[in-house]
């Protein structure tokens, strides 16, 4: 009869053990739900053309299919889901064009981080293009560790990792796979 208690004691604990533990997972569930901070956007932006300024002169245009503005978090910033379009203008009037599938500004850092089919290119024929790019608002500046491909009247090279000048009037590259220069000079 004592063999029998101790099978009926036993099958007995483990049941209370099972539920028991399925209790506690329900409750760690449920305070980790609560404990979820969802992201919502303070302000939406659909469709939208914006201009930017400086003393009366169009310095930049960017346009978006949409605009998610995340300014209520910790660290804020504005993501473009649905890609961006920036026309910049110097002050001689020359553009530069960036277009991107996907795009974050961080507002506490002045960086823009622009993914996916990156191209940047001027009315002077330059062309880069990379699948993630940086753009360092303060400086003007744009950067890569990525492979990219960049095209000039001179030729074509490839590589890994680039940094330039808005204009491409400075451009530092970092490792060069390869250029084919267009005069048919090597």
């Amino acid at each position: 009869m004592s063999g029998m208690i101790k099978t009926v004691f036993t099958i007995t604990s483990v049941f209370l053990l099972m539920v028991l533990s399925m209790s506690c997972e329900s409750n760690f569930k449920e305070v980790q739900r609560l404990g979820f901070s969802e992201f919502t956007p303070s302000f939406q932006a659909e469709d939208f053309d914006l201009k930017y300024t400086d003393s009366g002169r169009i310095t930049s245009i960017l346009k978006s299919p949409q605009m998610l503005d995340f300014s209520s978090v910790k660290y804020p910033f504005i993501e473009f889901p649905k890609g961006v379009n920036v026309t910049f203008f110097d002050k001689a009037g020359k553009k530069t064009y960036v277009k991107s599938d996907y795009g974050v500004q961080y507002k506490g850092t002045s960086i823009i981080d622009l993914q996916g089919n990156v191209r940047i290119w001027t009315d002077a024929g330059q062309l880069l293009e990379t699948e993630q790019l940086y753009f360092d608002q303060k400086n003007n500046w744009f950067f890569t560790e990525k492979k990219f491909k960049f095209t000039d009247p001179k030729g074509v090279s490839f590589g890994e990792g680039i940094d330039f000048s808005r204009d491409f009037k400075i451009v530092n590259s970092q490792r060069i796979n390869g250029e084919v220069d267009k005069s048919g000079e090597m």
